[in-house]
This record gives C-alpha cells, sequence and structure tokens, in this order.
C-alpha cells in the first residue's frame, strides 16, 4: 500500500490523525472496583484496545448494513456513494473500518483509503465459517486472510473476527479456523483474533475462552431480540464487563437496533449507556450517507464528552 497521503479531501483526517497521535488515550481501566468509563473524549482521540496495542477511533466506520452474499447497503450504492460516505469518516476523525467478506466492502474500503499510511488505518474483518449459496469456505483461515489481503492491497489485518456464532459449540466447531488465526497472527498477518456474537451462549464463551482478544458483540439501552441485541440488558451488562475484565476487547455494534433505534432521544441514549457503563472499548455504527456520519460523529462525541 503506498505511503504518502496526497488527496485534498483528506485534509481532515490527516490533522485528526495528528491530533489523535498527541492525544492518544488507554481504553478504560480494568480496575478491580470495576471499569471505568470511556477515556475518550471526541471521536478524533485514539484509544488502545485493550491488551491488543491497536490504536483506534472510538467509532467504527459499519460498512454492511443489511449485508448479504457479498453485498451490503453501503456497497449496493456504488463505488462513488461508498467513496463519499467513507471520505466523511475519515475527515471526521474515525480510522476504524469495521469489513467483512458477507458484506463485500474490502476492495471498496481499498479504493477509498488508497494513499493513507497504513498505520494510520485499522483494519477489521471476518471469516463467514459456513457454506451458502455465495460461500465455499477451506475450513480453516489461511486462504480465506491470504485473499482478504489482497483485496484490501495490506500486508496484514488489524482484526480478523469469525464471523456470526449462533451457539455456545462455536470454540469446537471452528477449532481448526481458530487454529490458522492464531498462526496468522504469529505470523504477524493478523494481530487480534475473535468473534461476532449472535447469541447469548456464543457471548459468554467468548467471554471466558483465552483464544479470544475481540469479542463484537450487541448491546444498546433496550436489549432484547425486538432491538437486535443476544438478551436482556440486565443479563448483557454482566458478562460484557465480565468479558472486559477478562482483558477481552468488546466492540459493540446494533447500538441503534440495527435500524430500529431512530429517534434523536433513543441514539442518545443507547450512546449515553454504553459509554457511562463500561460496556465497550469502542463501537461499530453503519451508517449509509455522509449525513449520518456527521449526525453520527456529533452524537457519539456529545456522549464521550458527558
Amino acid at each position: 500500500m503506498r505511503t504518502h497521503i496526497n488527496h485534498p479531501s483528506r485534509r481532515s483526517f490527516i490533522r485528526a490523525t495528528a491530533l489523535g497521535a498527541g492525544a492518544l488515550v488507554t481504553a478504560p481501566s480494568l480496575l478491580r472496583t470495576g471499569l471505568a468509563a470511556a477515556t475518550a473524549r471526541t471521536v478524533e482521540d485514539r484509544i488502545t484496545l485493550g491488551r491488543t496495542g491497536i490504536k483506534a477511533s472510538f467509532l467504527a466506520q459499519g460498512t454492511g448494513y443489511n449485508g448479504y452474499d457479498q453485498t451490503s447497503a453501503q456497497t449496493r450504492a456504488g463505488k462513488e456513494s461508498f467513496d463519499r460516505l467513507v471520505r466523511t469518516s475519515l475527515d471526521r476523525g474515525v480510522n476504524f473500518m469495521d469489513m467483512a467478506d458477507l458484506y463485500g466492502s474490502h476492495p471498496f474500503v481499498r479504493d477509498v483509503v488508497k494513499g493513507i499510511q497504513r498505520d494510520r488505518l485499522v483494519m477489521l474483518s471476518k471469516i463467514w465459517p459456513t457454506e451458502t449459496t455465495w460461500n465455499k469456505p477451506s475450513g480453516g483461515a489461511v486462504p480465506e486472510v491470504e485473499r482478504f489481503l489482497k483485496e484490501l492491497d495490506t500486508d496484514h489485518l488489524d482484526i480478523c473476527l469469525i464471523h456470526c456464532m449462533t451457539n455456545d459449540r462455536w470454540a469446537a466447531a471452528y477449532e481448526h479456523i481458530r487454529d490458522e488465526l492464531a498462526t496468522l497472527k504469529q505470523q504477524g498477518k493478523v494481530r487480534a483474533v475473535g468473534v461476532s456474537c449472535h447469541d447469548f451462549g456464543a457471548l459468554k464463551v467468548a467471554a471466558e475462552h483465552p483464544w479470544v482478544d475481540v469479542i463484537l458483540a450487541r448491546i444498546n439501552h433496550k436489549g432484547g431480540k425486538e432491538y437486535s441485541c443476544d438478551a436482556s440488558v440486565e443479563e448483557l451488562m454482566p458478562v460484557l464487563k465480565q468479558a472486559r475484565a477478562n482483558g477481552k476487547v468488546v466492540l459493540g455494534m446494533k447500538i441503534f437496533g440495527a435500524g430500529k433505534l431512530t429517534s434523536p432521544e433513543d441514539k442518545d441514549a443507547s450512546l449515553k449507556f454504553v459509554v457511562e457503563n463500561g460496556l465497550v472499548d469502542a463501537i461499530t455504527i453503519g451508517t449509509t450517507d455522509p449525513g449520518q456520519v456527521e449526525d453520527t460523529v456529533a452524537r457519539v462525541n456529545k456522549a464521550l464528552a458527558a
């Protein structure tokens, strides 16, 4: 990947990156008495994600809203729309790209971040582990990750997750994927590994499993399946706090209930809830247009500064 930044539309991102480097903060301290609230004060701040050493914005740009068959709402809108979306996020200080093979977003991200130094970006992607009409899994992780690296024109992923764990047996079922990801981590092709969870049992296993560095977990202030969470708020909170106490990085998703929490009041309440309760290290939100990015960044900054 090229190392010179020369695109005028990214000037704000460069300034934000410099500010982030100067105002580097650590993720909330893991204290015996509990978890402190997030120490980032704006999206431009860079948080060190747990023990991984990865420095990311508190907010990630999701690229998989309504994702299926290697497409998503963002990619289906086309390259020009995708470029505008991600450039807006970059200009507002977001350096964290949340991708997946399922979304088909790798080449879209590759094109829009060309010219940005790799160490100023955080790239997360996910392996879909089961056979579908669009996917024939290798049974491991090496061919998948090697392809991801080519699609992204990079030499490493910061985070690679096994995508969409739906029961508490995932660790045994995907042992070979775990083993290969561990090898790729040793080789430096992946910096941190973990799972995205769509089941409460899967989440509880991830919170305790020694292989897991990162958990992508569904959380908002409403909770329950109606709002795309794996359990009630009362059930989720202690598990997420324990995961972080165990040294896992928790990335929150479905903060706005997969599009169900649309009122300004609900959005602010959900952000306030996850930040003040120390439930996550960072969050991902799948904004789909520049206006949503602007609104979301403003709301996240408000929640962080409170």
